[in-house]
């Protein structure tokens, strides 16, 4: 790296809900040479002190120190914040942390771009396009139109209370309704009442035992209709590893009409027990901040991958949820869009759904990690005069 540090140099910042990451690169060619991370970056949850101390930490560890005053252009994008609105909140705290940030560490100021993180997502994609759709499908959900690199168009993004339709977050909160109706018997059985017990720490008495079994058109088959004598252990989720049918209360095939809705439940679940999963239920839920539900969405996409017919639905409705997000953009055929997000990744559990839902509306996924790449772009582009 000692020859490429005499060039001169931009730095891209991905600032996000969870950390801040910062990468050097070389301002003629975008070629990467060092990163650094730091904590949360969000320009309006977290306070501008500590922004900008969370900005210094990631830019110290990015640009060496003898490399620093060969930095031309800086460009960040940063949740809460947004390339339109100079005046908005955000972007005025992103602004200022990140000011205060270079001038602590050393480093020219030069052209200084902000950005949402999802304009610097958009901008991550190959050819750093400047019009199109961008989506992002994680912890949250939003979709934004972008033109000439501003988002002009948003769509919900309106958080746990009021929306974020189709996030991990939105698919958590299903699997917890899902074990919550399972137990007071408005729901159909479903392996999620068991595997988001043990994930909030319910002690394992009040859990259903986990033999559920298939039947095919309303009659209960035997436990080694499953697998090869096999039953699912609801833990085992995205490991692909099963348990014995005996290693689950009694054996025995239980009455499939117990719930209906194509499951049978564990008769050893009495009213008392499931009572009682309720009352211990709900204070682990409520003991947490409510985000924290998106956690549990990887027991989703691992109990559908087994066929639970609650987890399948609750996937396909967030795939349909995304896809009417995307609708109210008015997309046209063609237009590029971007995806980032864990839920819409390589492996995420939507992005299959989502792709044959798109695909009817004459558009294409194009996803990308994160926004670093768009954010050493935009720095480029700043270096060189081009249009943020």
């Amino acid at each position: 790296m000692g020859n490429d540090l005499n060039q001169k140099l931009v730095v891209g910042l991905d600032a996000g809900g969870t950390r801040t990451r910062a990468v050097l690169a070389v301002a003629e060619d975008g070629r990467w040479l060092a990163e650094g991370a730091a904590g949360p970056g969000n320009a309006l949850t977290v306070p501008v002190l500590q922004l900008t101390d969370h900005l210094t930490e990631a830019l110290a560890r990015a640009v060496p120190e003898e490399a620093r005053g060969r930095v031309v252009a800086v460009a960040g994008g940063f949740a809460g914040a947004t390339a339109a609105s100079p005046d908005d909140p955000g972007h005025v705290n992103a602004r200022s942390a990140l000011t205060e940030a270079l001038r602590r560490l050393g480093m020219p100021a030069g052209p200084i771009g902000i950005s949402s993180d999802i304009e610097a997502a958009f901008a991550s994609a190959p050819g750093t396009p400047a019009d199109g759709l961008a989506l992002v499908a994680g912890t949250g959900a939003v979709a934004m139109r972008i033109t000439d690199r501003r988002g002009t168009a948003t769509v919900d993004g309106d958080g746990w209370l009021l929306g974020d339709d189709g996030s991990g977050f939105w698919i958590g909160r299903a699997a917890v309704r899902a074990g919550l109706r399972m137990a007071d018997g408005r729901g159909p059985a479903t392996v999620l009442a068991a595997s988001v017990g043990r994930a909030l720490g319910l002690p394992g008495e009040v859990l259903p035992g986990g033999r559920f079994l298939s039947y095919d058109e309303g009659g209960a088959v035997d436990a080694d209709s499953y697998g090869e004598g096999r039953a699912v252990d609801a833990d085992s989720y995205g490991e692909g590893r099963a348990v014995d049918a005996d290693s689950y209360g009694k054996g025995g095939a239980v009455h499939a009409d117990a719930y209906g809705e194509g499951r049978a439940v564990d008769a050893d679940w009495s009213r008392a027990r499931r009572e009682a999963y309720r009352m211990h239920l709900l204070p682990a839920v409520m003991a947490e901040p409510p985000i924290r539900l998106a956690r549990l969405a990887p027991l989703v996409a691992g109990a559908a991958a087994e066929k639970d017919a609650v987890a399948v639905a609750i996937l396909d409705e967030a795939a349909d949820a995304l896809t009417d997000t995307i609708r109210a953009l008015d997309p046209g055929p063609g237009e590029p869009l971007v995806a980032t997000g864990g839920l819409l990744g390589p492996d995420g559990p939507l992005t299959a759904r989502l792709t044959g839902r798109l695909a009817t509306l004459g558009l294409t996924l194009a996803w990308v990690a994160d926004g670093c790449r768009g954010a050493v772009a935009l720095a480029r582009l700043a270096h060189r005069g081009g249009s943020r």
